[in-house]
Parts: C-alpha cells; structure tokens; sequence
C-alpha cells in the first residue's frame, strides 16, 4: 500500500475516537485561537479552507468566529465525523490536488497535516495552495519541528494510535527550508510562530507556524 493509502486507511480507522480525543483541543491552545482568529479577519469577505482538517474541530472554531469554511481531509470517515459534529461542510480530498477553482478562497488553514507528506508532495500540496487562493490571499501551516526522541528533518513511524492498528508517517519539519518552498510555489513568507507544548493537552513537541500569502 502507497503512504498516502496507508494514511488513508489510519485515519479513517481512528476517526471517532480522534475526535473523542482532540475535538475539544483547541480550549488549552490559546495562541492557536489567537492565529485562526488573524485568519477569520482577513479572510472576513471570502470563504476559507481547512486543508487536512481531520474531525473538523479547527474549520467549526472558525465558523463559530463567523467565518465561511469548508473543510477537507483525506479520510472520508474524518469527513463524516466532521459532517456530524459540526455545521461545516466536509469533503474527502488529496490536497496535493484539491477539487476546488483556481483564486476561489480567501485563506488556507493547514494545521498538523503537511507532517505525513514527503517534501516532493509537500511541493504538489503548496502549488495547490497557491493555485486556489486569491491574489493576497494568506495560508497558516503548522507543523512539528522537534520532540524528545526526534531530530529537526527526520520521522517516525506509528503502528499502534488509540488502539487502532495505523501505519502514520510523522515528519518533524525544518521552518526555514519549508519557507523556501512555499517561495517556490509562488507563497511568499508573512509571519512565523515557533512555540513549546502546552503541557498534558498535546504531544509535547516543538512546534511552528507559518503564514503566507499569494502574491497580489
């Protein structure tokens, strides 16, 4: 089975207790708010996505913000979790081809989901971005930098995740040369987050958050 199959088949095997888990996690992450909430404002004319957005906890916080979002995962049972437990509509999608027209939304939200992409489909999933922004339109990224067992630039693997066999590929992210690539795909930088943890409400790894935007 490919990775993308592979990740497929793990996140729709774990999608309700994902949900059980962190639908709720965005209560401990204020800084998190505090950028989508960057988000919800620019983005108050246009409509945004949430890219990879699982159960779809981050796209129902920026509808209830009273933002226009539609959110996508490639895991259709993720979909349909999100379908249930919140009013935003989900779809099922790669998003390194995402069936969406070119300058249709006014943002991205991508958070934690670029982490199971190898960087040459991390390039397809940016021209994507780039491709279905607007001019001046802005894409916030997180991803994993670094945690106790793992290095900046390497991966680990998971078998086992809230007791569901899965076969996740978790890549922990160097921020400057993922700059360059979204430079490469017409992004250019605007802002960037680096922060620790927050203790017991997530895994404790380095994290960073990248915003960028289409070129006006």
């Amino acid at each position: 089975m490919s990775e993308r199959g592979a990740t497929r088949r793990s996140y729709d095997a774990i999608a309700i207790d994902y949900a059980d888990n962190l639908g709720a996690e965005l209560d401990a992450k204020p800084l998190d708010r505090a950028l989508l909430d960057v988000i919800a404002d620019a983005a108050v004319d246009g409509v945004i996505a949430d890219v990879g957005a699982g159960p779809g906890h981050v796209a129902g916080y920026l509808a209830r913000r009273g933002a226009r979002v539609l959110s996508t995962d490639l895991s259709p049972q993720m979909c349909a979790v999100a379908t249930t437990r919140s009013s935003v509509p989900a779809f099922a999608a790669d998003m390194c081809a995402l069936p969406l027209r070119d300058a249709s939304l006014a943002a991205i939200v991508c958070f934690y989901s670029v982490i199971h992409l190898d960087e040459e489909s991390r390039r397809r999933a940016y021209a994507e971005f780039a491709r279905v922004l607007r001019p001046g339109g802005q894409a916030l990224i997180s991803f994993h930098t670094s945690d106790a067992d793992t290095r900046t630039g390497e991966a680990k693997v998971a078998d086992q995740m809230m007791g569901h066999d899965v076969e996740l590929t978790f890549r922990f992210i160097e921020p400057l040369a993922e700059t360059r690539l979204f430079a490469a795909a017409g992004l250019t930088f605007a802002a960037r987050l680096d922060r620790a943890p927050h203790p017991g409400a997530e895994h404790p790894s380095m994290r960073s958050y990248l915003l960028v935007a289409r070129a006006d």
